[in-house]
C-alpha cells in the first residue's frame, strides 16, 4: 500500500514586539492548520519577536530553548498533534546580540534546532550587527509522516550549498521560516529561488513569510520538481498542501540528478 501523503500547512502572520501575542497566534493558526489536517505547520522566521530596524530590544527579549516562547509551542504542538517549525530570537552567549534560530518542536519536545548560517548582509542590510552566524554543524533533521525533514532560514535560500547538505542528510523535504524583506524584484527572488532548491535537490519545499509591508508574502508549499501545490497571497493566512512520500521515488527514477552529480560541498573554514 502507498504511504499516506502529509499534510503540511505554512502559516504566514507578522511577528509583533510582544512574545506573548505572537504565541498565542502561533496556537490560533496552529489549531486551524489542525483541523484542515496539518501534521507539520510552519511559521515565520523570527515568530518569537520582531522589531524593525532592529535594535537593542533584539537581545533582551531573546529566550533560551527552555523558555516560555518554546514552552507554549510544545503546548500548541501537543494539543494539535501537530510538529509546528517557527522561527526563534535565541539567547547568545554575547549578551548584545542573538541567535536566529528555527526550532521543530513537536508534542513531546524538541525535535531539531537551526541557527541562520548566512546572515543578511545585503540590500542595504547588516543582520550581523544583531545576530551571531550559526556554527556549521550537522543538518538538523526530523522525521514526520514517512519523509525527513530539513531545517534552514530566509538568506540561506541563496546559497544552494545548505539545501544540498540537507539533501546529502536523505532529507525529502526542507522547511524555511523567512522573513524576505520587500523589494525590486524580491518577489521574483523569492519564488525562483524556494522553486529551484525544490527542483535540483527534488524535494519538498514549504516556506513561510512575512506579510507586506515588510515581507513579499507567498508563503508555499512546493512539490519535488518545484510545482506549487498550496501558497498565500498577502495576508495573514494559512494554506495546506499535501506532501506524497511516492512523489520522491517517482520524481527521482525520472530524474536522478542527485545520484548523477560529480561534486561535493565541502565547508569553508
Amino acid at each position: 500500500m502507498p504511504a499516506p501523503a502529509l499534510a503540511v500547512a505554512v502559516a504566514q502572520f507578522a511577528p509583533s514586539v510582544d512574545s506573548d501575542a505572537n504565541a498565542r497566534l502561533i496556537d490560533r493558526m496552529a489549531t486551524a492548520a489542525a483541523d484542515r489536517g496539518a501534521k507539520l505547520i510552519v511559521f515565520p522566521e523570527y515568530s518569537s519577536y520582531f522589531v524593525d530596524p532592529f535594535d537593542e530590544t533584539l537581545a533582551t527579549h531573546a529566550q533560551a530553548l527552555d523558555g516560555p516562547f518554546v514552552a507554549a509551542l510544545q503546548h500548541s504542538a501537543a494539543r494539535t498533534g501537530a510538529v509546528i517549525v517557527a522561527g526563534l530570537v535565541e539567547t547568545a552567549d554575547d549578551s548584545r546580540r542573538v541567535r536566529n534560530a528555527a526550532v521543530a518542536v513537536g508534542p513531546d519536545g524538541i525535535l531539531a534546532v537551526y541557527r541562520k548560517l548566512h546572515l543578511y548582509d545585503a540590500f542595504g542590510q547588516r543582520e550581523s550587527d544583531w545576530v551571531e552566524a550559526g556554527e556549521i554543524s550537522p543538518p538538523q533533521t526530523f522525521e514526520l509522516g514517512g519523509l525527513r525533514w530539513g531545517l534552514m532560514t530566509c538568506y540561506d535560500l541563496r546559497f544552494p550549498e545548505v539545501a544540498r547538505t540537507l539533501a546529502d542528510a536523505a532529507v525529502d523535504g526542507i522547511v524555511v521560516p523567512a522573513a524576505w524583506v520587500r523589494g525590486p524584484l524580491k518577489e521574483f527572488q523569492w519564488q525562483t529561488l524556494l522553486a529551484a532548491r525544490a527542483i535540483e535537490n527534488t524535494v519538498f519545499v514549504a516556506a513561510a513569510d512575512h506579510p507586506p509591508p515588510l515581507g513579499v508574502g507567498g508563503s508555499v508549499v512546493l512539490d519535488p520538481q518545484g510545482v506549487a501545490i498550496a501558497g498565500i497571497g498577502t495576508g495573514t493566512d494559512l494554506a495546506v498542501g499535501y506532501a506524497d512520500p511516492d512523489a520522491i521515488d517517482r520524481v527521482r527514477r525520472v530524474n536522478p540528478a542527485l545520484r548523477l552529480r560529480r561534486f561535493d560541498v565541502v565547508p569553508r573554514v
